[in-house]
């Protein structure tokens, strides 16, 4: 992409108005992971992190690494760390939001009252994000977030998201990942690769991150046409957990799209493939987010998961290091594998990094346990962590919002199957950060 059109699209998307929703996931069963507040270090003073995270309900796989990181955080923190004061006991409470916004809400309540926390760090999708950073800048607490664009988490929590010129910065939140326009340079890149008549169409929710991407006038679509040609057909939003995708199907077939593409969770987009198989609807390409980021989701499509792709934020072969112990990205990847018998996940990666900065942060501030000074030390960060570099105000094209967004790398990888059952990831674009390494090019479906 070039630098005229990327800042095309971070200047459309900054003047989103539908970026004012933030609807409440599901909070339907899925899979096991929930935790009782979990503490790391019982600990008599020193420095409470608060962590909260969909352990529970359609977005659980967002949060597999968990455990791993916990237990990998408990053994690192040990008896505490050399702060500003001398040696700093550190005790970390985690809370499962079950995949709903109301519930995160809570348990960010419940950190800050019940268990009085020090800083809160939270992850994954503007349903846990932003309801969580919402609270914690309300009560002045400190907070880390990720793993959700940095449209929706900034411009969502604004007073008037449709007016550019009365945003205001936040004063104790912030958030560090990629945004809309890097989406559009990665997704554009892998496309271009192959042969396709550029139809694409459009699976958008009615979530906050359907509502950001799938707005005609400032979501993905414009930039998409203004960077290949690409035009989506966008036959708008559904339901979380919808169990019926004939109308989107029908509309795809109608369009005769070559592509399909959108950011579903990981439930309907297997239902979604599934009737597509069904009702004769054959792209040549489907590049989604969310939904097909973890190995357990593209599993249970069997064959259908051969070649599926989407944005890939962190591997094993990413060239970054664990700020805390110098281990590779590789290393934490087998470790993970090793801890619970399962293929490496994207989050592995961003989970632990939350933690990295948090730690980075409360052993540089003055008094670890002042949030004013909690803060003033988030704001310096300037660290390489086992995800690439957290520096808040490097972001010079993101002008006065760069103070609370931080941007991430961001390529584009593919699914291929090794024996129809196992799949292996691979980066097919590297083209917006090559420092990571590509393992191979973009192939068609079928």
């Amino acid at each position: 992409m070039s630098d005229k059109a990327r800042t095309s699209i971070v200047s459309q998307s900054l003047t989103r108005r539908s970026l004012i929703k933030g609807a409440a996931a599901s909070a339907a069963a899925f899979g096991t992971g929930v935790f009782s507040p979990t503490v790391l270090r019982a600990a008599t003073g020193g420095v409470k992190i608060g962590y909260v995270t969909p352990q529970s309900g359609p977005l659980a796989p967002f949060a597999e690494a968990d455990k791993y990181v916990i237990d990998t955080m408990t053994k690192l923190i040990g008896a505490g760390v050399k702060g500003a004061g001398g040696d700093l006991p550190i005790t970390i409470v985690a809370k499962d939001s079950q995949s709903d916004s109301n519930r995160a809400a809570e348990a960010a309540k419940s950190l800050i009252v019940d268990d009085k926390v020090d800083i809160i760090v939270v992850a994954s999708t503007p349903e846990t994000t932003n309801p969580v950073s919402t609270v914690a800048e309300q009560e002045e607490v400190p907070c880390i977030s990720t793993v959700a664009p940095w449209q929706p988490w900034f411009i969502g929590r604004q007073a008037n998201p449709g007016d550019p010129k009365s945003w205001q910065p936040f004063k104790s939140t912030f958030h560090y990942f990629w945004g809309l326009e890097d989406i559009v340079a990665v997704f554009s890149a892998m496309w271009n690769q192959v042969e396709t008549n550029k139809k694409v169409g459009g699976l958008f929710p009615n979530d906050g991150d359907g509502n950001a991407w799938g707005d005609p006038d400032h979501g993905i679509a414009p930039g998409l046409k203004g960077n290949g040609g690409y035009v989506v057909t966008d036959p708008g939003r559904y339901q979380d957990l919808n169990d019926d995708f004939t109308a989107q199907i029908t509309a795809f077939k109608k369009a005769g799209t070559d592509i399909v593409t959108g950011v579903v969770i990981p439930p309907d987009f297997t239902t979604f493939w599934t009737q597509a198989n069904q009702q004769g609807l054959k792209p040549k390409v489907v590049t989604v987010a969310k939904a097909i980021l973890f190995p357990s989701s593209v599993e249970a499509l069997g064959a259908l998961g051969n070649n599926l792709s989407s944005e890939v934020w962190w591997t094993p072969n990413h060239p970054y290091k664990s700020s805390l112990t110098g281990a590779s990205a590789a290393d934490v990847a087998k470790a993970f594998s090793d801890f619970s018998g399962r293929p490496w996940t994207q989050p592995i990666g961003y989970v632990y990094s939350l933690f990295e900065v948090a730690i980075d942060a409360v052993k540089r501030a003055s008094d670890a346990t002042d949030s004013a000074s909690i803060i003033e030390a988030i704001k310096a960060t300037n660290l390489d962590t086992i995800i690439g570099k957290v520096n808040w105000g490097k972001d010079k094209d993101l002008g006065p919002i760069a103070a609370n967004v931080s941007k991430t790398p961001l390529v584009g990888g593919q699914w291929r199957t090794k024996d129809n059952k196992t799949f292996e990831l691979v980066v097919v674009d590297n083209s917006h950060a090559p420092e990571v390494p590509a393992g191979g090019k973009m192939e068609l479906l079928g």
